[in-house]
């Protein structure tokens, strides 16, 4: 039987881990990153760029579903600056964009972090190359069909999916 939205049984978790988002502008993809934030546990997001996120924004609020009320969120606008602040709090910086050094999400290992600042970027130039050079790790979701990319969002889905389905094994000193 199908369970409603009020009879789930998932045990809330939050884990280390901090969405950096590169220049993120569109109010359909804003109100959606605060839906799979927090539905994967995200600590906070750290919208970043030139240009702040509208909050306001109908179309986001209508999106995010109230999971804006649920998620830390603070706006810089510069991406760099917060990388380096993140390191000095013991942030590995994974940023989720297909380079020639970049490896795809299901054969990362993510366990080994303590902390982890997720990157991702805008949606039509995707994280910024300064960003990517900053960043201690890229990794890129494989595809097999025509298309060369996806919506930010669905990548950064199945990116939250892979590292918190990582993270949540038990380790054998758990056991």
């Amino acid at each position: 039987m199908q369970l409603t939205h009020q009879d789930h049984y998932f045990q809330q978790k939050h884990f280390p881990l901090t969405m950096v988002c590169d220049n993120l502008t569109g109010p359909a993809n804003i109100g959606a990153l605060f839906r799979i934030a927090e539905a994967f546990g995200v600590q906070e997001i750290r919208f970043c760029g030139a240009r702040p996120p509208v909050f306001s924004s109908p179309r986001m609020k209508k999106t995010a579903r109230a999971a804006d009320k649920y998620v830390s969120y603070t706006y810089t606008g510069d991406t760099l600056q917060t990388l380096e602040l993140l390191k000095t709090e013991g942030y590995s910086i994974i940023s989720l964009e297909i380079t020639d050094q970049s490896i795809p999400v299901s054969r990362f290992d993510f366990a080994p972090f303590q902390k982890i600042a997720l990157v991702i970027g805008n949606e039509s130039s995707g994280v910024s190359p300064e960003i990517i050079q900053a960043s201690d790790h890229a990794i890129h979701i494989e595809m097999f069909g025509n298309n060369s990319s996806m919506n930010v969002i669905q990548a950064t889905g199945i990116a939250l999916y892979e590292i918190t389905r990582q993270i949540k094994l038990p380790t054998p000193e758990t056991l």
